[in-house]
């Protein structure tokens, strides 16, 4: 069973704060991996005020992919709507029963 990371937010935009946060906690807690999860559309924000969120997904591509151990999820990014954690926790636990999330 691998231990994995998940590092949410806008990332609007990402920054170096946030990799070091994951860089950390991958450190701190012995994770495998760290998932990025940009959120579509944050329920505290009104429309308009963060970017594109096809933007913000790319940013964060571009931003993690030197490192072998962050990935990034479309899993928020695709699904409509505001952005509950809890429900990106439940579909995360669906897809990837064999990992400790």
């Amino acid at each position: 069973m691998r231990k994995i990371g998940i590092m949410g937010g806008t990332f609007d935009p990402i920054h170096y704060g946030h990799l070091v946060t994951a860089g950390e906690a991958r450190w701190q807690f012995g994770l495998s991996e760290v998932i990025f999860v940009p959120n579509r559309h944050p329920p505290h924000k009104e429309p308009g005020e963060v970017s594109d969120p096809e933007h913000r997904y790319l940013m964060t591509i571009l931003a993690t992919v030197t490192n072998a151990h962050f990935t990034v999820s479309r899993i928020e990014i695709d699904r409509p709507g505001p952005s509950y954690t809890i429900d990106t926790i439940r579909e995360l636990r669906r897809t990837r029963p064999e990992d400790d999330l």
